[in-house]
C-alpha cells in the first residue's frame, strides 16, 4: 500500500540543467522563461552556479527579475564553467558530490531544463533519493521541443519491464511550460511505495 507523505510548501526550486546553451534557441528562451516566473512567483533559484549556457540563462533571468539565486559549485569547476560572479550567494565546495547534497537541501522542488550527461546524473540521483523516501519534493522536467521525449519513453520502458512502479513513474512531473509545471509542483502530493518490484520472484 502506497504511504502518503506531507511535503514542504516551495521556496525555493533547484534547477539542474546543461552549461552549455543546445542546438536550438527554445532551450536557452524557456530557461529565461522558467527564471521569470520562479522570480514572480516570489521562489529563489538554487543551481550549479555557472554564468555560461542554459545555466547562466536561467540564473540571470530570476536576478533581472529580483529574485534570490544561489549557486553551489565545485572548486575544480570555478573556472572551468565559469562561475558566475552576480549571485546573490555562490558557495564553492570541494566535490560534485558535496554539491548534490547541499543544492538538494536548500531546495523545496527540482526543475530539469535540457542537459548532458551531468544533468541526467544529478536528474537521477534525486528521483531515487524521492523512490527510497529520502526526500518528498516534486521533481519535474519541462519538455522544451521534445528534448525529453526519447528519455521519456525509455522510463516508461522500464516501467513496463517492471523494474519500476508505475506510480513512481507518474511521479516524475512532465510539462511543456515552466508555469504549468509549476502549478503541478505546488500542487504535488507526495507518495513512498516499497520501492522493489515481485520480490518474491528474486
Amino acid at each position: 500500500m502506497p504511504v502518503w507523505v506531507v511535503s514542504t510548501p516551495m521556496r525555493r526550486v533547484l534547477v539542474f540543467c546543461g552549461s552549455s546553451p543546445g542546438r536550438v534557441p527554445e532551450y536557452v528562451e524557456s530557461a529565461r522563461a522558467l527564471g521569470a516566473e520562479l522570480a514572480a512567483r516570489g521562489l529563489g533559484l538554487v543551481y550549479g552556479g555557472a554564468q555560461v549556457g542554459v545555466m547562466g540563462a536561467v540564473a540571470d533571468a530570476v536576478l533581472a527579475a529580483g529574485g534570490e539565486v544561489i549557486g553551489v559549485i565545485p572548486r575544480m569547476l570555478v573556472d572551468r564553467e565559469v562561475a558566475h560572479k552576480g549571485l546573490s550567494d555562490l558557495r564553492v565546495v570541494e566535490t560534485m558530490h558535496e554539491r548534490k547534497a547541499l543544492m538538494e537541501s536548500l531546495a523545496d522542488g527540482v526543475i530539469a531544463l535540457p542537459g548532458g550527461f551531468g544533468t541526467l546524473e544529478e536528474l537521477f540521483e534525486i528521483v531515487t533519493w524521492a523512490q527510497l523516501g529520502i526526500h518528498a519534493k516534486p521533481v519535474g522536467l519541462i519538455n522544451i521541443a521534445g528534448y525529453w521525449d526519447q528519455l521519456l519513453a525509455f522510463i516508461d520502458h522500464m516501467s513496463a519491464e517492471r523494474f519500476l512502479h508505475t506510480q513512481q513513474r507518474d511521479a516524475l512531473l512532465v510539462a511543456d511550460s515552466p508555469a504549468e509545471l509549476l502549478d503541478r509542483m505546488t500542487s504535488y502530493q507526495p507518495v513512498v511505495l516499497d520501492k522493489w518490484l515481485d520480490r518474491s520472484q528474486s
